[in-house]
């Protein structure tokens, strides 16, 4: 090997000394960010099934809303009819004690008029 030729060997081999460490930075550079993509991904994944799960219990929230709000309308019914039919037995009722107050005051009057 002549000293051109060693020298030019010892520069390629200097260069190739410089180039592998940037190399290896870049690499682990690379390493670095595709691990930070990685752990953002996963980060976004959990980020989606949380979204996901509270959506579905949404939804079961809204279905139970749904029902909630036609036992509501079925109760109101029912307490509307039951109202009236109060309303009807009251009404029922007082003139039932009229009648008897009136029976009582005729039986009263015959009563009173008999003899002793």
């Amino acid at each position: 090997m002549t000293s051109e030729s060693s020298r030019m060997a010892g520069k390629s081999g200097s260069r190739a000394a410089r180039i592998e460490p940037k190399q290896s930075t870049a690499a682990t550079d690379l390493s670095s960010v595709l691990n930070q993509l990685d752990s953002a991904v996963d980060l976004l994944a959990a980020a989606v099934d949380g979204r996901l799960e509270r959506e579905a219990g949404l939804a079961d929230a809204e279905a139970e809303l749904q029902r909630m709000g036609g036992d509501r309308t079925r109760l109101a019914e029912a307490l509307d009819g039951a109202e009236a039919r109060s309303r009807r037995l009251e009404n029922t009722n007082r003139e039932v004690s009229r009648r008897l107050v009136d029976a009582m005051e005729a039986i009263r009057i015959v009563l009173d008029r008999q003899p002793q």
